[in-house]
């Protein structure tokens, strides 16, 4: 489910040496002011695991919390993409799901954009992280606060139980395209828990052979047939799996377009989507996003943000 494509911009450090780092850091803490130079050295240029291993020797040789000291010294979108660097994989994921349910309202676009594109690792990773950090589960806390047919989706992903064989049986893909297209463009009215069975439990590998067979039964696309049968955030879902699994780099790539096009930017994506790839496939993700946008992704993000926070996002796409 996940791209295949390992092209991470950030890897782990060569020579790496947790007490110098842990140093540097305290040093650009210290006293009056804060050195953001020194802590973006650092920080983005070293894996999250190194991170890690920075954090508990920082509390080794200081007896401070290195977190707590960052909350204390920075601000802003700068402080989120620092923080963001500093949790384990799992729990950032968790922390964006949970940042997206609390307060006032939903930011369903966060939900999607995650557990539409994580393996059943990852989402029993971030179940793990999200109990232990926030003392509730990830399905109770998605179905408090979504409902209906979104509901059903969301619960169904957050299960981490989607078939991952990379098995393909063409008569198979061929069944559920015609499933779908009876449940759909061929039916008064849309029979989503087809929909729901079929994408949200199938392989991707599986789900990329109904979408070419889903051509031999009709005039659409899929997505085209998704877009035109469902409506709302179920909608969003269906079509940003079909993108991903189509897709993967491209999809990221068009993620962040979106959240620099028009007027505003969208910080939090830049965040969510720059910080979870930079050790995947970021690389890739970039190279996509010139050839499709015409642009590298270091111009647009030099043109839409500023300060810390543009050279902190610089540093990890390179």
């Amino acid at each position: 489910m996940a791209s295949n494509t390992n092209t991470p911009t950030v890897t782990p450090a060569d020579n790496f040496d947790k007490d110098n780092d842990a140093q540097a850091l305290r040093k650009a803490m210290k006293g009056m002011g804060t050195d953001e130079k020194e802590i973006i050295e650092v920080l983005s240029n070293r894996s999250n695991g190194q991170r890690q291993e920075i954090r508990v020797q920082y509390k080794t040789a200081f007896g401070r919390d290195l977190i707590d000291d960052l909350k204390s010294e920075l601000r802003g979108d700068f402080e989120n993409v620092i923080l963001g660097l500093m949790d384990p994989p799992a729990l950032f994921d968790a922390r964006c799901l949970k940042n997206a349910m609390k307060g006032a309202g939903t930011d369903e676009k966060v939900l999607v954009e995650i557990l539409c594109t994580r393996t059943n690792d990852q989402i029993k990773a971030i179940k793990a992280a999200y109990k232990t950090a926030f003392k509730k589960n990830l399905e109770d806390a998605l179905s408090s606060e979504t409902s209906g047919t979104f509901k059903r989706l969301l619960v169904g992903l957050s299960t981490g139980a989607r078939d991952e064989s990379t098995d393909v049986d063409s008569d198979k893909a061929s069944a559920d395209a015609q499933t779908l297209f009876e449940a759909g463009e061929n039916k008064l009215g849309t029979d989503e828990d087809e929909f729901q069975r079929i994408l949200v439990s199938k392989s991707p590998s599986h789900i990329k052979a109904v979408v070419d067979a889903y051509s031999g039964v009709s005039d659409r696309s899929l997505e085209d047939a998704v877009k035109s049968e469902l409506s709302g955030n179920a909608r969003d879902a269906y079509v940003s799996i079909l993108s991903f699994f189509h897709r993967p780099i491209v999809h990221f790539a068009d993620l962040l377009n979106s959240a620099m096009k028009g007027l505003g930017t969208d910080e939090d994506r830049l965040i969510r989507v720059i910080v979870s790839r930079s050790e995947v496939d970021l690389g890739a993700i970039k190279a996509a996003y010139a050839v499709k946008y015409g642009k590298p992704l270091g111009e647009a993000i030099k043109s839409e943000c500023g300060g810390d926070f543009r050279n902190v996002l610089m540093a990890l796409v390179r």
